[in-house]
């Protein structure tokens, strides 16, 4: 292949590549989920095909380059418009360690062994189990922890200073998504729907359609994010 045809052929290419990760924003970079990193695989594999195959016409390389993209767009829209959608894109987080126990079921769901999970910890500067008190597995790979209270940084008990909310529930819970109730959570933290309408019309929120997102506190106070109009 002539030089002058490999310099087109890797300008033409990195100008695709570059408009259509601009296009498809930084999620792919910022939020790398195993679809994400499927859809960069794929075009990044298709760039080089481009770059360097001269079996590959540059105008077949720039359509697949182009709709791959479009799929993966669709593929986020999916995700951002239904929970369902992203259940299957993106998956759900996984609860690792439960109340200070470890979950054999999750971690054999993630595929992750014991010396993993452990590393994992070691990267929030956690070297001991008995301090945590729950560790949750992202659809992103990252590991958020919830330490014990007695391993927790000083708080307003430490200080003798007394705090008028407790703990109702071990974990701030999502209840709405999406304008969608999530029935499931509320089941589990023995609250319903009646309940949750009358948190509504305390803020003053006519509907559930109204919210892009609400969260159960731990005091048992709601937190609610409207919808943009």
């Amino acid at each position: 292949m002539p030089v002058s045809e490999t310099i087109l052929r890797v300008t033409i290419s990195f100008l695709v590549l570059f408009l259509l990760a601009r296009l498809m924003g930084r999620k792919e970079i910022g939020q790398m989920t195993f679809f994400n990193w499927a859809s960069a695989i794929g075009i990044g594999s298709i760039g080089g095909n481009l770059a360097v195959n001269e079996s590959t016409r540059i105008k077949d390389g720039v359509i697949a380059l182009v709709f791959w993209t479009l799929f993966t767009i669709a593929m986020d829209m999916l995700d951002l418009k239904s929970k369902q959608g992203r259940a299957v894109t993106t998956g759900d987080p996984l609860i690792v360690i439960k109340a200070g126990r470890i979950m054999e079921s999750a971690l054999k769901a993630a595929r992750v062994d014991l010396d993993e999970l452990q590393a994992l910890l070691r990267q929030k500067d956690i070297f001991s189990f008995s301090d945590v008190d729950y560790a949750i597995l992202e659809t992103n790979g990252d590991l958020s922890v919830l330490k014990k209270a007695s391993q927790q940084a000083v708080t307003k008990t430490d200080l003798n200073i007394s705090s008028p909310n407790r703990a109702l529930f071990p974990l701030p819970t999502e209840v709405i998504a999406d304008g969608k109730v999530n029935s499931e959570n509320l089941t589990k933290l023995d609250l319903d729907e009646n309940w949750l309408d009358r948190e509504l019309k305390k803020a003053d929120i006519r509907s559930v359609e109204e919210v892009f997102f609400a969260q159960v506190q731990q005091d048992g106070t709601v937190y609610f994010d409207p919808k943009d109009k």
